[in-house]
């Protein structure tokens, strides 16, 4: 357990960001409209988040709710215009008809990034075939996260799942999310998961409210404890 762990936070806007990064965040999930669950943010949110913090930014590419691409064509161009405005970090994860990965969809957006990084968040756990989409992804250039709970019904269902990958040797990190509760966190770590993502964990007050300060540096206090 002594690798330390990466707190992730997401972050609406510039004030989230700010709090996030004073209570000891070190990066943050960029979306709007939680009502779907995370979608991309205009370009000026990036930008404005951006010129306030100095911590990674991994923006959300996904234009509409659920694990489908829908247009692929927008979802190009928004990678393109985000690229453009100086993203250099992503988030995006599409399913086909069949529960597995959308490869022609993915290829497509991965091939706009040029090789940035990004994390393929919770499409996977409401995959048919959580290794197979794996096997699918593997080697695309610059996937080096996958944000899961373990589970559709969260880290509650799912935590006997990310025990189980834990312990595998891979080259993507566990980025756990979804359902998170401070009192995962010592079995998690202990398993060895170095990674964590939380977003309504970190705003006491609701999604109409934005990040706290006081509720991020809690994570942190929690995750560095030896």
């Amino acid at each position: 357990m002594s690798e330390r762990a990466v707190l992730e936070v997401i972050a609406l806007d510039a004030e989230d960001a700010i709090a996030a990064r004073a209570g000891g965040a070190d990066r943050l999930e960029l979306v709007t409209d939680m009502a779907a669950d995370g979608l991309t943010p205009p370009v000026p949110v990036f930008t404005a988040i951006r010129a306030a913090v100095d911590i990674p930014l991994r923006v959300m590419v996904r234009l509409a709710d659920g694990f489908a691409a829908g247009d692929v064509d927008r979802l190009v161009r928004v990678a393109r215009e985000l690229r453009a405005a100086g993203a250099e970090e992503f988030v995006l994860g599409f399913l086909d008809t069949a529960g597995q990965a959308d490869l022609d969809a993915v290829e497509r957006v991965v091939a706009e990034l040029a090789g940035c990084r990004w994390t393929f968040h919770r499409a996977i756990d409401h995959a048919t075939d959580r290794d197979a989409v794996r096997k699918q992804l593997a080697d695309l250039p610059g996937l080096d996260t996958y944000l899961t709970a373990g589970s559709p019904a969260g880290v509650d269902a799912g935590l006997p799942t990310l025990l189980t990958e834990a312990s595998r040797t891979s080259d993507q990190q566990l980025l756990v999310g979804g359902g998170l509760r401070l009192d995962h966190v010592p079995t998690l770590r202990k398993a060895g998961v170095t990674a964590f993502h939380i977003g309504g964990a970190a705003r006491p007050g609701g999604w109409s409210r934005p990040v706290a300060a006081e509720a991020v540096r809690q994570w942190r206090e929690v995750l560095d404890e030896r």
